[in-house]
């Protein structure tokens, strides 16, 4: 699996879990030098507090794009050490 901004592939995985339809790629397929701060934070009931990072490729910034989970639930622990990603970024095989 492959998650594309702007033509350029952000991370790359041929293991990825899938969870309410978002692909969760390892951290360490996450290409950082693209990554740039956010302080973002979401609740989910079943999964946990929620962690972003915006994306910045080519001096396009497409905010809070990326999201973990540091300490996911009990009910989610096959997520953690992994990011998914948020509309404008193309997750493709």
């Amino acid at each position: 699996m492959k998650a594309i901004f702007k033509d350029v592939v952000v991370a790359e995985s041929d293991d990825t879990v899938v969870v309410e339809g978002n692909h969760y790629f390892p951290d360490s397929a996450l290409k950082r030098e693209y990554t740039t701060f956010s302080n973002h934070r979401t609740s989910c009931a079943w999964k946990g507090q929620a962690h972003y990072l915006s994306l910045l490729v080519n001096g396009e910034m497409l905010p809070d794009a990326v999201w973990y989970y540091p300490e996911p639930s009990e009910a989610a622990a096959e997520i953690r050490g992994r990011v998914a990603f948020g509309r404008g970024v193309q997750v493709v095989e």
